[in-house]
């Protein structure tokens, strides 16, 4: 393996990778995860019986806020103008709902970090709203599925 830390200099002192150099490129990447829960909490959220509202809705547009928002998270991320976020959720199980997060952006870098932040953010604010009723939740499986754009070119996750 021929491959370095980005974010260390020669000195091994933390450093926010220099990408002025970089060529603009259309970026996207796609990130998932899930959240497990009781099935009862999953009926709950389906049906609108969730006390602090619409849950989904809700963990959508925090998963896009905190997309926006992972520079300030991150301490390496740079600031990034993102042209897309989609947040989706598949809830078709009796026991978990799945998070699926797209982001795209021209730029000078990916937008791996902004996709993952999205999936992480929105299942914390599905467990925000349901702790309530359930704190036995469960976060897990957050990961890269597929990312383009840049001198790497595409990675795409092989699942199964």
């Amino acid at each position: 393996m021929d491959k370095a830390f980005t974010h260390l200099d020669e000195n091994g002192k933390v450093k926010m990778v220099d990408v002025s150099e970089k060529d603009i490129t259309m970026r996207k990447a796609i990130a998932a995860g899930e959240i497990q829960m009781q099935a009862e909490t999953l009926k709950m959220i389906k049906s609108g019986k969730i006390k602090k509202g619409a849950v989904l809705e809700t963990a959508r547009i925090a998963g896009i806020m905190g997309a926006k928002k992972t520079s300030d998270l991150i301490p390496m991320c740079h600031p990034l103008l993102l042209s897309s976020i989609k947040v989706d959720f598949d809830s078709d199980f009796s026991d978990r709902i799945k998070i699926k997060a797209e982001v795209k952006n021209s730029g000078q870098t990916g937008v791996e970090m902004e996709a993952l932040t999205a999936v992480n953010i929105s299942a914390l604010t599905i467990y925000d709203m349901c702790k309530a009723v359930d704190k036995s939740m469960v976060i897990k499986e957050i990961r890269l599925l597929y990312k383009s754009g840049g001198k790497s070119g595409i990675y795409e996750r092989k699942e199964g």
